[in-house]
C-alpha cells in the first residue's frame, strides 16, 4: 500500500479493478494504463478464460459462493490485505451493490473504494421509481406506465411502437420494441415480469451520453457529451464530442438535486427539442475508455478524489469521434 503524506498518495499505487471480463472493466484498465503514474493493477472476476487476466499485472478468480456469504467477504478482506489494494474501482453493477453494503469491511485495512453516493445507487436501480422521482422534481420523463395490456397502453401512451423494459437493469438488456397487439402478448408472457412499457422515442440521431464526476454536495465538473449510436449489446459503438449547452445545463440541475459522487453516467434521448434522461448510471459505464481517449479519464479523477482526497484537476477534452471494434488479442 502506498504511503500518504499531506493527504496525497506517494509512490506505487495498487489498484483493484472489478469485472475485467467485460467491457466497464477493461475500459478502467485502459484508462488506468493511460496515467503517468506507477499503477500495478489487480483483476477480479468469475472468468478464468477471458481477455481480462491478460490485461492485469494480477488476477483473481471469484470464489464460487453466494455474494451475500461470509466466505465472499472474507474473500475480498483477505485479498486487499494479500495484495495492499489502495483503491478499489468496480465495474460491475453487482460489485457496487456488495461494495455499497460491505462497505465498512472492505475499507477497515485503509483501501478507498470508488462509490457514488449511497442513496443516488439506490433510487437509480429501479427504472420505474426513478422516472416517478424525475417527474416529481420537475425534471422531463418519457411517459411510461405498468399496464399489462396492449389497448390499456394505448389509452395512457397514445399510438404505438413502445419499448418493454426490464425495471430493473442496465445497457439495453432486455429491452424490446413493441409494434403491435401481437408483440406485446408474445414478449409479456415471455419476460420477467417486473416490466415497464415506455413511450418510444423515434429519434436516433439525437441520443447522448454524458459523463460528469461528481463531487457529492450537488457540484460537478464540467462534462464530456458524446452523440453516439448504440451497438446490438446496447454499449456505445460510435461516439463524437459535442459542445450542447442544454444538456450541460440539464446535467448540473440533475447533479444539483441528486449529487452525485464520482463517476457519474447520463443517457439521453432528445424528443421535440426536449432532453428525456433515460437513466443514471451512478458508477463507471460502458462509455469510461472512449471519455478517456479524449481527455476525460475517470479512473485518473477518481484517484485524485477518492485517494488523494483532492479536488480533480478540471480535464481538457479534445475534440472528435470514436469507434469500437473487434480486434484480436493473442497471448503465444
Amino acid at each position: 500500500m502506498s504511503r500518504i503524506e499531506d493527504g496525497v498518495v506517494e509512490g506505487p499505487l495498487t489498484a483493484l479493478v472489478t469485472g475485467v471480463g467485460a467491457i466497464i472493466g477493461q475500459g478502467i484498465i485502459k484508462s488506468l494504463r493511460a496515467i503517468n503514474r506507477d499503477i500495478r493493477i489487480i483483476g477480479i472476476d468469475r472468468n478464468t478464460e477471458g481477455l481480462g487476466p491478460s490485461l492485469c499485472d494480477s488476477f483473481y478468480a471469484k470464489p464460487r459462493c453466494e455474494e451475500s456469504s461470509i466466505e465472499y467477504l472474507r474473500f475480498w478482506q483477505s485479498l486487499i490485505l494479500k495484495e495492499a489494494v489502495d483503491i478499489v474501482l468496480p465495474g460491475l453493477e453487482v460489485d457496487v451493490q456488495f461494495l455499497v453494503e460491505n462497505c465498512a469491511a472492505v475499507e477497515e485495512s485503509g483501501t478507498k473504494i470508488v462509490l457514488n453516493n449511497r442513496l443516488l445507487i439506490e433510487q437509480s436501480a429501479d427504472k420505474w421509481t426513478f422516472g416517478q422521482l424525475l417527474a416529481e422534481n420537475g425534471f422531463p420523463r418519457i411517459p411510461a406506465t405498468l399496464a399489462r395490456s396492449w389497448h390499456a397502453c394505448q389509452e395512457e401512451l397514445g399510438p404505438g411502437p413502445f419499448l418493454l423494459k426490464p425495471r430493473r437493469g442496465n445497457g439495453s438488456r432486455g429491452i424490446v420494441k413493441i409494434e403491435s397487439e401481437a408483440d406485446f402478448s408474445y414478449w409479456t408472457h415471455k419476460v420477467d415480469k417486473n416490466f415497464l412499457i415506455q413511450k418510444f422515442l423515434d429519434n436516433d440521431d439525437m441520443e447522448f451520453t454524458v459523463g460528469a464526476f461528481g463531487l457529492g454536495n450537488g457540484e460537478t465538473l464540467p462534462p464530456i457529451i458524446f452523440r453516439r449510436k448504440l451497438s446490438v449489446a446496447g454499449n456505445t459503438q460510435f461516439a463524437e464530442v459535442v459542445t450542447n449547452t442544454q444538456l450541460r445545463d440539464e446535467v448540473n440541475r440533475l447533479a444539483k438535486h441528486f449529487k452525485p459522487l464520482g463517476p457519474t453516467n447520463y443517457q439521453f434521448r432528445f424528443d421535440h427539442e426536449i432532453p428525456y434522461l433515460l437513466e443514471i448510471n451512478p458508477r463507471f459505464s460502458s462509455s469510461t475508455s472512449l471519455r478517456a481517449a479524449f481527455g476525460y479519464n475517470e479512473a485518473k479523477l477518481s484517484i485524485e478524489f477518492y485517494l488523494d482526497a483532492s479536488t480533480p484537476e478540471l480535464p481538457t477534452v479534445v475534440a472528435g469521434r470514436g469507434w469500437r471494434y473487434y480486434e484480436d488479442y493473442v497471448v503465444t
